[in-house]
């Protein structure tokens, strides 16, 4: 079973925990059970199915790490030259230089009570991996990221990675990272 970590604070050892933003008790969600009760709450008539794909699975590096090439597959948003951010969201690829200052959150779910997305790095660490490069632990970085929606089909999610996997072929990617947020 897939699931996340919510963190509670309890006061006493009494006490049902309750939430807050410092962490004391871990409790664990079930994001599918979660997503299968939202597409029933919202009228679908059968339960949410997890994309699988048993043909593509996790495999060892070709090659070093010190000697890859790494993209970055966010699913943050960029903002037009206008300041808004660019909407329907869509795939995209966009050069790591110059770094974005921000990139468009505020739709995804994560704890707004105990964290947020104003650390770019903390969800787009291409700063990180710089340093990384510099340091000789990665071989280079991709000269662009790319973005993936998350409100997504698996006939879409299917389509993007598609166009995905064309970027980082044409960006010669050994390693993809992904940063869901």
């Amino acid at each position: 079973m897939v699931v996340g970590v919510t963190y509670t604070k309890a006061t006493s050892m009494s006490e049902t925990p309750t939430s807050g933003t410092q962490a004391a008790n871990p409790r664990h969600v079930s994001y599918i059970d979660k997503s299968r009760n939202y597409y029933a709450a919202v009228g679908y008539d059968q339960p949410y199915l997890w994309a699988t794909n048993d043909d593509a699975v996790f495999t060892p590096l070709q090659k070093p790490l010190s000697e890859s090439r790494i993209g970055i597959v966010t699913t943050s948003a960029p903002f037009g030259n206008d300041g808004e951010p660019v909407l329907p969201k869509r795939s995209f690829a966009m050069a790591t230089s110059p770094l974005p200052q921000a990139m468009f959150t505020d739709d995804l779910s994560w704890d707004k009570d105990a964290t947020h997305t104003d650390d770019l790095g903390s969800y787009l660490p291409i700063v990180a991996l710089e340093s990384s490069v510099a340091e000789g632990r990665v071989g280079s970085l991709s000269p662009r990221f790319y973005g993936l929606p998350t409100a997504y089909s698996q006939r879409k999610t299917l389509k993007d990675a598609e166009r995905i996997l064309t970027w980082c072929r044409e960006d010669d990617v050994d390693v993809v990272m992904l940063v869901p947020l």
